[in-house]
């Protein structure tokens, strides 16, 4: 099994283990139970026994497997027991791993060393490198970026030769911290960026670390990447060094063909998307590129900044990661400070809540790991492609709302903050057109300037509460007597009459902008 551990474990394979696997397939838990012939299925949120409707609609579909995150060790019977009735196999994916890591992984060994010549093929190409530099080294081997991610790795038929390093990278695609932090402090990191020559790190088994090579993947002067070496329960072959300074140079070139292509394809997506969340190109180019159904419904979400630009590459790469993980086509498109993710391909019935709490993830996980307060706003479901700028329209008057205070929620379509957006818009209005003000309302903004008094705020908080007196002087804290005093006195010094509706009514609004 090419996933192997220690991220899943095989639980059921009724049909055996030369199935064939055709997609990947991620299942919300507030989607209907589907699936499609050949496809392994991440039943994402569906723990334990919540699973059996994926199962029983992957066995309907003859989809290839379901993988699913066990709460505890007795929920794997019944699991088991209806894959072997559905004729499914099942997965069950430790509970440490991150569904965007595993969704990664199966695409990249599905694409294989038969794919056509695209990035996913040089992703599968690395996953085979990794496979034939463990064998020609006799030890357990990894291919990480320069910021430790990983790559690619070599399947290990013994979980118990991987040590803590090993696992730990693997199951939170990232070297953990604390262990690089030892690599740094030894010097390995130093070498591996300055060096072509294979490093040695010895044992530490009190830090859980078994013997390992590494050496740097480099294209002249510029690091790409570091492959490492784990020795097992045996020591390593005696040409490993040779044999990693070959795979360290296939991997260069690998890499960047890899950098290349992405570079190449990532430039057009962007510039054909932009081009259509703008108006300014036709979704049949966008279509045509990535596949996509023009017909299909489609929602624009938007993301800006608290007093901040969103354009940065931590929150832009994190929209990316949480999206993808909800909706396999989403795509994403930095517009000045704001950050715009397109879906496309949607059902024809997705519950506005269920997009609201895919924006609501991205806002919380902002928030929690990297200090950044997000608004998420969630444009009209339009029934194609050609009418997305209609809903990147629509979240940018959600935005703009947002933008302007007021209490609004961190995440919200327009039915949520209509009225909201309404009078936002109308003071923007009030704001840009001077010639629609009430001169009258200005002069009293004026006066109290000029004389240090409050008269402006207490007539707007006596609007507010509708005419209750005893109200408002609580909002301000003052006397019922002296609001009633400061409101005659408003009207003394404007000649506007509040007993007129229509004179509130634009007091209501003049009054709330920052200088009436």
């Amino acid at each position: 099994m090419s996933l192997g551990e220690p991220l899943v474990e095989l639980q059921a394979a009724p049909a055996g283990l030369d199935v064939p696997v055709r997609e990947v397939a991620i299942l919300d838990p507030e989607d209907p139970a589907t699936a499609a012939t050949g496809e392994l299925v991440l039943a994402i949120g569906a723990r334990g026994r919540a699973a059996l409707p994926a199962l029983r609609a992957a066995g309907r579909a003859r989809a290839a497997a379901v993988a699913v995150k066990l709460d505890a060790p007795g929920q794997a019977d019944a699991l088991r027991e209806a894959a072997t009735e559905a004729g499914v196999a099942l997965l069950s994916v430790r509970r440490e791993t991150r569904w965007e890591h595993l969704d990664a992984l199966a695409r990249a060994i599905i694409s294989g060393p038969d794919a056509p010549e695209t990035a996913e093929h040089n992703a599968g190409d690395l996953f085979s490198l990794a496979q034939t530099t463990a064998v020609l080294t006799g030890g357990i081997v990894s291919i990480e970026d320069t910021s430790s991610r990983v790559l690619a790795y070599s399947r290990s038929a013994d979980s118990d030769e991987v040590d803590d390093l090993r696992r730990l990278s693997i199951l939170g695609w990232q070297g953990p911290e604390p262990y690089l932090s030892k690599l740094r402090e030894w010097g390995v990191f130093q070498h591996l960026r300055s060096s072509d020559s294979v490093i040695a790190v010895e044992p530490h088994p009190e830090l859980g670390l078994r013997r390992r090579l590494a050496i740097g993947i480099r294209a002249g002067a510029q690091p790409l990447g570091t492959i490492w070496v784990q020795e097992g329960s045996r020591p390593l072959a005696p040409q490993a060094e040779q044999a990693l300074v070959g795979a360290a140079r296939v991997a260069a070139a690998q890499l960047v063909r890899r950098r290349r292509e992405l570079s190449a394809d990532v430039r057009l997506t962007q510039t054909l998307l932009t081009g259509l969340l703008e108006g300014s190109t036709g979704p049949q180019s966008l279509a045509t590129h990535l596949g996509l159904h023009p017909q299909r419904p489609a929602t624009v979400l938007g993301y800006a900044a608290v007093g901040g630009d969103t354009a940065r590459a931590d929150v832009t790469g994190l929209i990316s990661v949480h999206t993808a993980a909800r909706h396999r086509s989403a795509l994403l498109a930095p517009i000045d400070s704001r950050i715009y993710v397109l879906l496309p391909d949607l059902p024809a019935a997705l519950p506005v809540a269920t997009v609201r709490g895919w924006a609501q993830e991205v806002v919380d996980a902002a928030r929690d790991h990297l200090g950044v307060q997000l608004r998420a706003a969630i444009g009209s479901t339009v029934p194609g492609l050609a009418r997305v700028p209609e809903s990147r329209a629509q979240a940018d008057r959600i935005l703009d709302a947002m933008g302007r205070g007021g209490v609004m929620p961190e995440v919200a379509a327009l039915s949520d903050v209509q009225a909201e957006v309404l009078v936002s818009e109308t003071l923007a209005l009030l704001q840009e057109r001077p010639e629609l003000r009430d001169p009258r309302l200005a002069a009293l903004t004026d006066y109290d300037a000029r004389h240090g008094t409050r008269l402006a705020e207490s007539v707007l908080a006596w609007l507010d509460a509708l005419g209750e007196v005893r109200v408002a002087a609580q909002v301000l804290h003052i006397h019922p007597n002296t609001l009633r005093y400061r409101v005659r006195r408003a009207e003394q010094l404007t000649g506007i009459d509040l007993a007129q509706p229509q004179q509130r009514l634009l007091a209501m609004l003049q009054l709330r902008l920052p200088s009436a």
